[in-house]
């Protein structure tokens, strides 16, 4: 079965996907949808595909299998529920929304339709992921330590709260999806924000700091940091630690036990792994491969949300699992 693939968004992160899916077998990208049609047509060229101008008149126009959500959240609208609602799988890139009540509104959409559905949370797929679970298998873990250190990505709505929803809820998202892939969920935060260096920024009103103290659901605590005040990379991961065991996991993975350090490489393309996983279930129905699906997604959305509420109000926030 060949996939017929259109693509919301013709940025930087669909081109991305566009590129893994050239490597998987049995997959037609047909269609791009970008409100900047000059660079919906450059892209659509480069895979003799069809270009769109808005995404409802490529969904009105090509008969799709599935549909890649490369927008920026707040241009999500309805696409997810009209692709639903049209038996279209959905390929979403994080986040996924803004708000509980529309990620909500979406999962409902999508579980009704029983559709195929895919968040893109690639740390899932790393090798190391599945390395790092056998090794806590066995142990309890009792504190977990996140990083997000980095600049920021200029564009100018990344800058803004109600178009970005800030870093923890655009970038940080991952690294607590990761926390709660191997650890469990997250179910109470306690958030503090700050703008340090940023002020002078153009249409700058999102933060350039914060910190998330987090309980698990199994009694672990953690502690989640970002900044983008960086002009450069600087880390970016997760840190798990229990009784003689700490794992590092940046990509590569560090090991530490008693009297024995190891190092294991990042092995696999994490990216190209969780599209292959989609595409797998669009071609079979086996679902199996795919680590994040929308109903998942929204367990860590709930995260983020739940630190941008505590830093607002100055008091912990309650996760809601549901």
């Amino acid at each position: 079965m060949t996939v017929r693939v259109g693509f919301a968004g013709a940025g930087g992160i669909a081109g991305a996907h566009m590129n893994m899916l050239q490597a998987i077998e049995g997959v037609q990208i047909s269609a791009v949808a970008d409100k900047r049609m000059d660079r919906a047509r450059t892209v659509a060229a480069r895979y003799v595909a069809k270009a769109y101008e808005t995404c409802a008149e490529m969904l009105d126009a090509e008969e799709l299998d599935a549909l890649y959500v490369c927008v920026p959240p707040f241009a999500h609208d309805d696409l997810e529920i009209t692709a639903a609602k049209r038996g279209i799988h959905l390929f979403v890139e994080k986040p996924i929304a803004l708000s509980m009540e529309k990620a909500r509104i979406v999962r409902d959409a999508v579980r009704a339709s029983g559709i195929v559905t895919a968040v893109g949370y690639h740390w899932r797929y790393q090798s190391n992921t599945d390395k790092a679970r056998e090794l806590l298998a066995a142990k309890t873990v009792g504190m977990v330590q996140g990083y997000w250190m980095s600049g920021f990505p200029e564009v100018s709505w990344w800058r803004r709260m109600e178009l970005s929803g800030g870093q923890v809820l655009e970038q940080t998202t991952h690294i607590f999806d990761l926390a709660r892939c191997l650890c469990g969920d997250i179910t109470e935060v306690y958030a503090a924000y700050a703008v340090r260096a940023s002020g002078n920024i153009d249409d700058f009103d999102v933060y350039d700091v914060g910190t998330a103290t987090v309980k698990f659901e199994s009694g672990a605590i953690g502690c989640f940091s970002n900044t983008c005040l960086l002009s450069q990379p600087y880390t970016v991961g997760l840190h798990i630690v229990a009784r003689d065991l700490v794992i590092e996991l940046h990509g590569d993975m560090k090991v530490i036990e008693p009297g024995h350090t190891e190092i294991f490489s990042a092995g696999q393309n994490p990216m190209l792994e969780e599209s292959r996983a989609f595409i797998h279930a669009v071609q079979t129905g086996d679902r199996t491969p795919i680590r994040s699906d929308y109903e998942d997604a929204v367990k860590s959305l709930a995260v983020s949300l739940a630190c941008n509420e505590s830093a607002a109000s100055g008091m912990p926030a309650v996760v809601p699992l549901e």
